[in-house]
């Protein structure tokens, strides 16, 4: 009997496995369920109203910097100290420009698919990841715990052969859920933009942009899944894995993040993985230090940035993997399985 089937159907039977997997796409389908009643279709008379309400805010603005103008030319008149409530020249008190004054700050929440959508991938990937890191720890760590690991090498005494075969079944299980998983976000987002928001304006560039970032979190997905794999594997046991990860994003993340902050270090959120997770789906995340000043010609003060890519978030990733799996198939290698 083939050893990959074997575990493949070992994984598809687990209650743990089934549970899990159903608690993520019920989550995600409660995802896509409340964003479509939160949005509404925007129709010409609400565009209409919208532009109203936006006129009528202008016209408030015109009339409240009269009435503070003139209060201003009376206190300077009168000799009365403003205390910095009014400028030294009160013709500087004026409404802002009409078009800075948008209709679309009235308008109803609607889901643009083209605006939109990009953001929607990043719940999924974070959802997904989630679920695979948890039934990649529980899959092997089980196997240990309960001493089912060391009955298998009995007749099958290939160790790195076994536990590669174990993950090459898991991830081929998370890839058969996640990939239909990302179809259906696809287009349950795009009925949403179709009855409650718009569709327009997509081209062949913005669904492949799409596409890639799709792709970019089905990756995180198999990444995390393998890493939760191999932590479960080096400790024996579930536990390992999830107090590891507890370990480093609760102690060492947010602690270091305030420490970095006490600390006064630049770019700080350079130094923490969750920022290079998310730059991995977004392609760039652009960080800014406002403790330093980059003066322009107009005098007007900009701060200090740091780019951080998906390309770098792809070594860092690619990096974490190899250590953490090479670890763990060193480990089954060298210890001795009793």
């Amino acid at each position: 009997m083939s050893l990959f089937r074997t575990e493949l159907r070992r994984l598809s039977k687990r209650r743990f496995t089934r549970y899990m997997t159903l608690l993520g796409l019920v989550v995600l389908a409660a995802v896509v369920v409340g964003v479509f009643f939160t949005n509404q279709k925007i129709d010409a008379g609400q565009l209409a109203r919208a532009e109203r309400q936006a006129d009528q805010q202008y016209q408030d603005q015109v009339r409240w910097s009269e009435q503070e103008r003139a209060a201003c030319e009376q206190a300077k008149a009168a000799g009365t100290p403003s205390d910095g409530r009014y400028p030294d020249d009160c013709s500087m008190i004026a409404p802002p420009p009409r078009d800075q004054i948008e209709a679309k700050w009235f308008l109803p929440s609607t889901f643009n698919f083209k605006e939109t959508f990009d953001e929607t991938l990043i719940p999924f990937a974070a959802i997904l990841a989630l679920v695979g890191f948890v039934i990649g720890a529980s899959f092997v760590g089980a196997e240990w715990s309960t001493g089912g690991m060391m009955n298998l090498l009995l007749w099958r005494p290939k160790r790195l052969t076994v536990l590669l075969t174990k993950l090459a079944a898991l991830l081929t299980g998370i890839l058969a859920v996640t990939l239909p998983a990302a179809v259906l976000w696809f287009a349950g987002f795009w009925a949403v933009a179709t009855f409650r928001g718009s569709t327009e304006k997509m081209t062949s560039g913005v669904w492949q942009s799409f596409v890639l970032t799709g792709v970019r979190g089905v990756a995180l997905v198999v990444v995390f899944t393998t890493i939760g794999f191999a932590l479960a594997s080096l400790g024996r046991h579930t536990a390992m894995a999830l107090g590891g990860v507890v370990a480093v994003m609760v102690v060492g993340q947010f602690g270091l993040g305030i420490l970095l902050d006490m600390a006064g270090v630049r770019f700080a959120e350079a130094w923490l993985l969750p920022t290079y997770a998310l730059a991995w789906m977004t392609k760039k995340i652009t960080l800014e230090d406002w403790n330093a000043c980059n003066a322009t010609y107009y005098g007007e003060c900009k701060p200090a940035t740091m780019d951080i890519t998906w390309q770098q978030s792809s070594v860092l990733l690619s990096v974490g993997v190899v250590v953490i799996l090479g670890a763990a198939l060193w480990a089954m290698r060298r210890r001795d399985i009793s």
